[in-house]
């Protein structure tokens, strides 16, 4: 299977809780540490990616992190005006428009509008070029909202597509939504833990995301897996000693629950899916994300 390099965005979600900025965070710097120029775009929520990876809040304002490394936090009100920019180009019309009071109040009332510009600022960055012809940035890591948002938020222009009339927002919708159904294009990374509603959040996302948006899951991330340390021999060993039998037998027991989940996962998703270990530190920051990320080796490169 291609590995997400031969991809140039990247979707992670989840239900919430599940550790996708996590993911994202660790995917984002495996990018950049692949050479490859790399924007994280956090969706309208507080900054995480920033914080793990132990550099200043980005904010509305594509901020460079480190070598080949930019994050924004993507919020309404200044994507809003980079959409009305875009789509409008001239500044007057869009202080008309969008700047106006009456305007405003009329524009809140527009179905999937704050969406649209949201998503709009993302896929304006992915066909952004350099003046030398070459893309701004290689990859784009959304850390997109968590499961019941994604859905409408990741589906907002094939309703737009259905809904409006011809002119500049129909046709803004249908280019990004042959963008996000491009498999060459997108990969959807969904992310869950080892219990069974995180699972079944994150089957329920397939499920929509194939119906509703016409977008592949490309692989699935199960987060705080615990590996199998003791097997029934060693349980067995142990029976002189309750103490640890109970240590031993709760870490099998959770080791177990992780095997079918991620048994559950690839059977329903037909997609692979990449076990990160639970990591046990007093501080989750940037070692902690360099660890996930050396996890996530073979969902990045493909590599077996």
């Amino acid at each position: 299977m291609a590995g997400l390099l031969d991809k140039r965005l990247w979707i992670v979600s989840g239900k919430g809780g599940v550790g996708k900025s996590t993911v994202a965070a660790a995917l984002a710097l495996r990018s950049a540490r692949a050479g490859k120029r790399t924007l994280v775009c956090e969706v309208n929520t507080q900054e995480r990616v920033s914080r793990f990876l132990e550099r200043p809040e980005a904010g509305p304002e594509i901020r460079l992190l480190e070598e080949n490394l930019w994050a924004v936090n993507v919020r309404p009100q200044e994507a809003m005006r980079e959409y009305g920019l875009m789509v409008l180009r001239f500044e007057t019309l869009y202080k008309t428009v969008f700047e106006n009071r009456l305007s405003r109040q009329f524009l809140r009332f527009i179905p999937s509008l704050q969406e649209l510009v949201l998503l709009g600022k993302i896929m304006f960055h992915l066909q952004e070029k350099l003046p030398d012809g070459r893309w701004r940035f290689d990859t784009i890591v959304m850390d997109a909202p968590a499961t019941g948002h994604a859905i409408s938020f990741l589906s907002v222009p094939q309703v737009l597509i259905q809904t409006v009339p011809p002119g500049p927002m129909a046709r803004e919708a249908q280019k990004m939504r042959d963008l996000l159904v491009d498999p060459s294009v997108t990969a959807a990374v969904l992310v869950a833990l080892p219990e069974e509603m995180p699972v079944n959040e994150a089957l329920e996302l397939h499920a929509a995301l194939r119906d509703k948006v016409s977008l592949r899951t490309h692989a699935a991330v199960l987060n705080q897996s615990f590996p199998e340390r003791f097997t029934g021999a060693d349980l067995e060993a142990l029976q002189g000693h309750p103490e640890l039998l109970a240590v031993a037998q709760a870490h099998h027991d959770r080791a177990t629950q992780a095997v079918l989940a991620g048994t559950k996962l690839e059977r329903n998703l037909h997609a692979p899916v990449y076990p990160v270990p639970r990591l046990f530190t007093p501080e989750f920051g940037r070692k902690a994300i360099e660890q996930v990320m050396e996890h996530l080796e073979p969902l990045v490169t493909g590599a077996k």
